[in-house]
């Protein structure tokens, strides 16, 4: 994993606004519905060299494919693990019953309006293997060919977390959720290997680990720290025998345009996320929730040789934040861990779901071009000298 050795290096969390000729494939992916492969493989691959250029042109110095040929950063999956069989989508709002819908109820009826989730989720009803090396094989081509060398310092893929689709999916056939859990990760292994061995990256995409206390207004902190020990030690199950140089961890709390008070606060989970076997972690640390916790780390310690790859920009609002402001905040985090120790990215993921109108794709590439202003300003005065 690439260090900012002589400059603040710059990145993303991973998915990007897919372009409008592709949404329609992405539908019918989204919903297990028939669809030409052929021309989604063709539009997937100009989307990808499309997005690549443009994440270099706006300054970005960690690039990936945007997620062009995914439907969704979760059910994605759908496609990639055996055992499973088609169950149902949804039909209700991701935030509907949580602490959140339940402390500001009109503010969420009316964001909740025709935000009924689609998305197909799949019943496991058979041993769990992993069944995507042909998808996975063609994201890692893909991108390697929109690559320009020698114009990019590193390229990563995200990756689900084992968490993550034991949330999403539905089990009826293994005897407990631990155990369904665990197969999940076996099985999601082979992709992480697989991102790895092709010389990228693997970023683990986990924000369902903080989102869960969130949606589950009876539980108690401390049953949720015991319930996320469960999954991190999942998730290092499946990272066994990669480098943790090579993993990219991600975690936060979604694409919310709301109130967030019930935002999991950094203090109850510093702790956990280090024990992810990974080389960097990335976490929200913009959007005015979370702005103040970068004085956690004067007191918590970074272990040797792993990096902090916090938001300075984020997707909890449409305001495109000053390259001074962004400055301001590379530099507090680099004045606690070093600045060699600090990349510089978003709090998530700009287009979660390939069909969803979350954040218009000229305000994320505003958002970007001031990332990588505000990178430059905080190294002219970090590395001045």
């Amino acid at each position: 994993m690439k260090r900012s050795t002589d400059r603040i290096l710059t990145t993303h969390v991973g998915s990007l606004p897919r372009p409008s000729e592709l949404v329609p494939l992405m539908r019918a992916v989204e919903r297990g519905e028939p669809h030409d492969e052929g021309a989604r493989a063709a539009l997937v691959r100009q989307a990808v060299r499309d997005v690549v250029g443009k994440q270099i042109a706006h300054g970005l110095d960690i690039v990936n494919d945007g997620e062009m040929g995914k439907p969704g950063f979760i059910n994605y999956a759908n496609e990639r693990l055996a055992g499973f069989e088609r169950a149902a989508t949804s039909g209700k709002s991701q935030w509907a019953g949580t602490r959140e819908t339940n402390a500001f109820p009109e503010f969420y009826a009316l964001a909740a309006r025709g935000s009924e989730d689609k998305r197909l989720r799949m019943l496991c009803t058979g041993p769990i293997t992993y069944q995507g090396q042909a998808q996975i094989r063609a994201d890692i081509e893909t991108l390697k060919a929109a690559l320009p060398e020698g114009r990019y310092a590193e390229a990563f893929l995200p990756s689900v977390s084992p968490a993550m689709l034991a949330a999403f999916q539905r089990n009826a056939y293994y005897a407990s959720e631990e155990e369904f859990l665990y197969a999940i990760a076996e099985a999601m292994r082979e992709e992480y290997q697989a991102i790895v061995e092709a010389g990228f990256l693997v970023q683990i995409d986990d924000p369902g680990i903080l989102l869960h206390y969130m949606r589950a207004p009876d539980m108690r902190l401390e049953d949720w720290r015991k319930w996320a020990q469960v999954r991190i030690a999942a998730l290092n199950h499946s990272l066994r025998g990669i480098s943790p140089e090579r993993v990219r961890y991600h975690t936060c709390h979604g694409i919310n345009m709301g109130p967030r008070v019930h935002d999991m606060p950094l203090e109850h989970y510093i702790d956990l996320m280090l024990k992810v076997e990974a080389g960097g972690y990335s976490f929200e640390a913009a959007n005015p929730r979370h702005e103040h916790e970068w004085r956690l780390w004067e007191k918590a310690k970074l272990p040797e040789g792993k990096v902090l790859i916090p938001g300075v920009i984020t997707q909890s609002t449409v305001l495109v934040e000053h390259p001074e402001l962004i400055a301001d905040r590379i530099e507090r985090y680099a004045s606690v861990v070093g600045r060699e120790n600090v990349i510089a990215s978003a709090d998530c993921g700009f287009a979660s779901s390939a069909t969803a109108d979350e954040i218009h794709p000229s305000i994320v590439w505003a958002k970007f071009k001031s990332l990588a202003e505000g990178a430059r300003i905080a190294g002219s005065r970090l590395y001045r000298g």
